[in-house]
């Protein structure tokens, strides 16, 4: 499914990006694109959940929430 691809190459990316930042021995302008590029990377998968979830709940709005 190519969902679960694109899912699983940003958390992939994610943990790349995680591990060097946690590294340490990275210039301050590094890491500071380390963490934009990890909010980038959070937000497109956080953006493919939700697909995922309407998806599977047939596109409709999730229970408490108003359609737009």
């Amino acid at each position: 499914m190519v969902g679960e691809i694109r899912l699983e190459e940003l958390v992939a990316r994610l943990e790349l990006a995680a591990a060097e930042l946690y590294g340490g021995e990275l210039a301050p302008e590094r890491a500071a694109a380390l963490v934009e590029e990890c909010a980038r990377l959070a937000s497109e998968a956080g953006a493919e959940l939700d697909r995922r979830v309407r998806a599977s709940d047939g596109g409709g709005a999730a229970p408490g929430q108003l359609a737009l």
